[in-house]
């Protein structure tokens, strides 16, 4: 975990377009606020901004979001969306050179999808002394690290039958623990456990699942499915004592 304490927040090293989490140094908690609907990248960037302005914070202290698209990108075209992504950031001064150190997930609902990419929620770090841990694990899908191209890193690519949702599983949440463990935090620190995917998970849920991860919290299934086009089955988690409704 990489430190920035003038931001109150440390970061786990991701890639381009995000980091693979984020938790609240101490001094600090993180805070997340919601959409009620999803709003378009453009004016959610200027009410991001409108609201940190107001709460009298840096920009920089946003350090999280959760995005909804119409539906899964190519390849190339999750790439041209991550550039136009990137440039706001890169204009208020959070990325850090090359490294962006805001985690992120983009998902896109099946039923009721937005017109265009959007915030569905956006998590900034707040000073508070008297603050426990609070932390924001990114979303992550069943790819890979290291391939060449998504296509080729999937897990059980195109198997959506309870053996082959079990592999993606299986990927997912340990690469979702590994990134805990470099935030310094477990299940028992979480407030939610977010599953996406529009393929039945009841098959492998108990034992796979809430068994592995946190039974009394639970999971939060939507009915979405990750940003790729070929993935199936993405996870985040989060443990943030605030939320609210913008």
């Amino acid at each position: 975990m990489l430190a920035l304490p003038e931001r109150g927040f440390g970061y786990a090293p991701g890639v381009f377009q995000y980091s693979c989490g984020v938790v609240a140094l101490p001094g600090y908690r993180l805070e997340r606020a919601r959409f009620r609907l999803p709003v378009p990248l453009a004016k959610g960037f200027a009410i991001i901004r409108a609201h940190l302005e107001g709460r009298g914070l840096p920009l920089t202290a946003f350090c999280a979001c959760e995005l909804r698209s119409p539906a899964p990108f190519s390849e190339e075209g999750f790439a041209a969306f991550n550039r136009i992504y990137a440039g706001t950031l890169q204009e208020w001064g959070v990325f850090l050179g090359e490294t962006n150190p805001v985690a992120r997930s983009n998902v896109c609902p099946e039923v009721a999808p937005p017109s265009a990419p959007g915030f569905f929620a956006f998590t900034y770090a707040v000073p508070d002394e008297q603050a426990g841990v609070s932390f924001v694990v990114a979303g992550n899908g069943e790819a890979r690290e290291g391939g060449a191209t998504y296509e080729e890193s999937i897990v059980a690519r195109g198997d959506t039958s309870p053996a082959g949702l079990s592999k993606k599983c299986a990927h997912v949440m340990g690469e979702m623990e590994r990134r805990m463990a470099v935030l310094g935090v477990t299940y028992a620190q979480a407030t939610a456990i977010n599953l996406y995917t529009v393929f039945d998970p009841h098959p492998i849920l108990a034992a796979e699942v809430l068994a592995r991860g946190a039974p009394n919290l639970g999971v939060e299934w939507h009915y979405c499915r990750p940003p790729i086009v070929g993935l199936d089955w993405e996870m985040d988690c989060r443990g943030v004592p605030v939320e609210i409704i913008l």
